[in-house]
C-alpha cells in the first residue's frame, strides 16, 4: 500500500464529479485507481462501494473516495465491509474530524449537494489530516471489535 494511492468510485450520479476529483488528484500527484463507472448511465452504488471497500481491506489503497447523489448510499454500503470506516463529508472541518477522531479511511460525497470547489476542499482535508491517536485509538478499536462480533 502507498500513501499516495486514492480509489475512487462513482455512481451514475457522481460520474462528472468522479472524473473530476481524478484530475484534482493527479495534479497533487496522487495515483488514482478508478474503478467506475464510467458514464451517466444508471448503474447501482453499492458495486462500485464494494470495488473500493475491498481495495481499502486488502491494503491496495490507503484512501477511498466514493460519489453519489448524497453520498448516503456509498456509505452505508461501502462501511458494510469489515475494516472500511467511511464518512459522508459535507464540510472539510468535518473532513478533519472524521480523520482525527475516527481514522476514516474513506470518503463519500454527495455530487448535488456540493461544488466542484467544496469537494475539492473536502478531499484536501480528508487525505492531507493524520489520525490523532491517543483517546480516539480506543474508540477505534472498540468499533472494531463491534464489527468482528457480527463478522
Amino acid at each position: 500500500m502507498t500513501e499516495m494511492t486514492v480509489v475512487i468510485g462513482s455512481d451514475h450520479a457522481g460520474f462528472a464529479m468522479k472524473e473530476q476529483i481524478c484530475r484534482y488528484l493527479q495534479e497533487k500527484g496522487y495515483t488514482v485507481e478508478d474503478v467506475g463507472c464510467q458514464g451517466t448511465a444508471s448503474c447501482d452504488y453499492p458495486d462500485f462501494a464494494l470495488a473500493v471497500g475491498e481495495k481499502i481491506r486488502s491494503g491496495q489503497c490507503r484512501w477511498g473516495i466514493l460519489i453519489c447523489g448524497s453520498g448516503v448510499g456509498m456509505a452505508i454500503a461501502v462501511n458494510k465491509v469489515p475494516g472500511v470506516r467511511a464518512a459522508n463529508v459535507f464540510d472539510p472541518a468535518i473532513a478533519a474530524l472524521a480523520r482525527e477522531h475516527n481514522d476514516a479511511n474513506v470518503l463519500t460525497l454527495g455530487a448535488r449537494f456540493l461544488s466542484l470547489a467544496q469537494a475539492c476542499q473536502i478531499v484536501e482535508k480528508f487525505i492531507t489530516t493524520a489520525f490523532a491517536g491517543d483517546r480516539h485509538a480506543r474508540r477505534v478499536q472498540k468499533i472494531a471489535e463491534i464489527e468482528q462480533k457480527f463478522c
